[in-house]
C-alpha cells in the first residue's frame, strides 16, 4: 500500500457536497441554501440523529405492538413476514 494519499481536488468536493445534500429531503435543502461545507456536514449529521430517533421509536412502538399481540393471530404473522424482507 502506497504511504501517500490520494487527494480530492476541489471540483471533486464540491460535487461530493452537491450530492450530499441532493441526499437530504427538501425541507432541510432549503434550509441549509447555498450554504458552507461545514453547515451543510451539520444538517446532515443532525438528519441522519433525527432518522436514528425515528427508528428507535417505531421500533419501541412495534415491540410494544407485537407484546400485546396474540403470538399466533394473522396480524402477527403479517408482521414477521414483513420484517423477515
Amino acid at each position: 500500500m502506497s504511504s501517500r494519499r490520494s487527494r480530492i481536488t476541489e471540483d471533486e468536493m464540491n460535487e461530493l457536497i452537491s450530492k450530499l445534500q441532493s441526499l437530504l429531503p427538501e425541507s432541510r435543502r432549503r434550509s441549509v441554501g447555498r450554504a458552507s461545507a461545514s453547515k451543510l456536514l451539520k444538517e446532515t449529521c443532525n438528519y441522519i440523529k433525527n432518522l436514528h430517533r425515528e427508528v428507535e421509536d417505531l421500533s419501541d412502538r412495534l415491540s410494544g405492538l407485537m407484546d400485546n399481540m396474540d403470538a399466533d393471530s394473522a396480524e402477527a404473522e403479517i408482521i414477521r413476514s414483513l420484517l423477515r424482507s
